[in-house]
């Protein structure tokens, strides 16, 4: 009888492409996980570790959830698969309306895809397709932001503000244009939530508006909080203003809340807690718990009535993916919301708020702790840079919390980003604390 090594061997790893990954460092000294219950993930050989960042973003309601395990077995033993083109299945149609009644204003139409970035995607290809049907087909520009991250599609990455994204592939779409990014550090440092300062940063789309014209610009798309380039709150009143430009110009306003939405800031959607209803919204991440990949978009009804024109029988948007709103990611979200509602996780995420930034603001005094930024249940924690060159100290310190402190966080750079699960106690969030400050010491 043969037996599972706990470890593939040195061979074994190398058809495996990583995708945002040091692929040599990483093989070189591989971090693996098999195994996962509420806060903790399970390594082969045993060890637990404590899960500081919820994989990634996604983990809202904490791993295993038999809830969400069952409702994903169900559907594979009744129906694993339904073509999603000219035809559907019921589920699909729930969860759809139950994402709806969610969100905010008239936001009432959901699209589903498979991740983040078709989900960008396809919010991007509806704002053109929007324009076009009201006979405003010029309206082809795009403005996104610098700093921003919209996934790892064309579009995406044009509209995206990652500097490595953009040097690597640069912009594919013409016609994209960026406001600045909403972080200033000799103006924001170590604030708790959402800086007093940069609110007047918005206006830099009038000045936009007035270099290109309203008339050729679609959609401007933000994160409410940018998460994957280091928890970058906006400046109180920023997202209003936004708001306030984008209607008075006809311009459609994208939140791109794959990060934030299902109860990471504390509410179903950031655009709850800012008070501002976006044209289009962005979601994917905890509406599964990350349990089965799942995404989509919300449009307000103005926007899908416009593409309601023409002939019944003919296709009015081209635009879709095979895997939309499988029968096993549907199932998932239905039982994820069920959980989150019957557990009160976004009430809960709500009142740790306090807790969890005092707790992460301790962290101020660690060594080569140059910023921190905590809001909702994220925070980011920017670290000087080592003189062996930038990123080198991000690195160490993932090498270090895996292999010797048993924490697994998320870097982006020499940012560290710490996002628990909605069903963290104050217990893990002081544990993860300890663990960040002892391996900060470290490198």
């Amino acid at each position: 009888m043969t037996t599972t090594p706990a470890y593939p061997g040195p061979n074994a790893l190398d058809a495996h492409w990583m995708p945002f990954t040091a692929n040599r460092a990483f093989k070189a000294r591989p971090r693996m996980f098999s195994g996962a219950s509420g806060m903790h993930l399970t390594t082969p050989e045993g060890r637990r570790i404590l899960d500081a960042t919820s994989g990634l973003y996604c983990v809202n309601a904490g791993h295993g959830r038999f809830e969400i395990t069952t409702a994903i077995q169900r559907s594979a033993a009744t129906l694993d698969y339904a073509p999603a083109f000219q035809y559907g299945h019921p589920q699909a149609f729930e969860l759809a309306s139950r994402i709806a009644m969610m969100a905010p204003g008239d936001l009432d139409h959901v699209m589903f895809a498979t991740s983040g970035s078709e989900a960008v995607e396809t919010a991007l290809k509806i704002a053109l397709a929007y324009h076009k049907a009201r006979g405003e087909g010029g309206r082809t520009r795009l403005i996104g932001r610098e700093r921003g991250y919209h996934g790892v599609g064309f579009g995406g990455i044009s509209v995206g503000g990652m500097v490595a994204n953009r040097k690597a592939f640069g912009t594919m779409l013409a016609g994209v244009d960026h406001l600045p990014t909403t972080y200033n550090r000799d103006q924001q440092a170590f604030t708790v939530g959402e800086p007093e300062w940069g609110a007047h940063l918005a206006d830099d789309l009038t000045r936009l508006i007035g270099l290109h014209d309203a008339s050729t610009i679609a959609a401007v798309i933000v994160e409410p909080v940018a998460g994957s380039t280091g928890c970058l709150p906006p400046p109180k009143g920023y997202l209003q203003a936004l708001r306030k430009i984008t209607a008075a110009h006809g311009i459609l306003l994208i939140f791109d809340e794959v990060i934030t939405a299902f109860g990471r800031l504390g509410h179903a959607f950031a655009a709850e807690r800012y008070g501002v209803v976006p044209d289009i919204i962005t979601f994917a991440k905890g509406v599964s718990n990350g349990a089965v990949p799942l995404s989509g978009v919300i449009v307000r009804a103005p926007v899908f009535d416009a593409l309601m024109t023409g002939p019944e029988h003919i296709v009015e948007l081209f635009h879709g993916h095979t895997y939309s709103g499988h029968p096993l990611s549907v199932a998932a979200g239905l039982a994820t919301l069920d959980v989150y509602r019957d557990d009160a996780l976004f009430e809960r995420a709500k009142s740790l708020e306090p807790a969890f930034a005092q707790i992460m603001m301790t962290l101020r005094t660690a060594p080569n702790v140059a910023d921190i930024r905590p809001v909702g249940l994220m925070c980011g924690i920017d670290l000087n840079p080592s003189s062996a060159g930038p990123g080198k100290r991000g690195y160490a310190l993932i090498e270090h919390t895996f292999h010797e402190a048993n924490l697994y966080v998320r870097i982006a750079g020499d940012t560290l980003i710490v996002a628990p699960s909605l069903i963290a106690t104050e217990d893990d969030l002081t544990q993860i604390r300890d663990l960040v400050a002892s391996s900060l010491k470290a490198v």
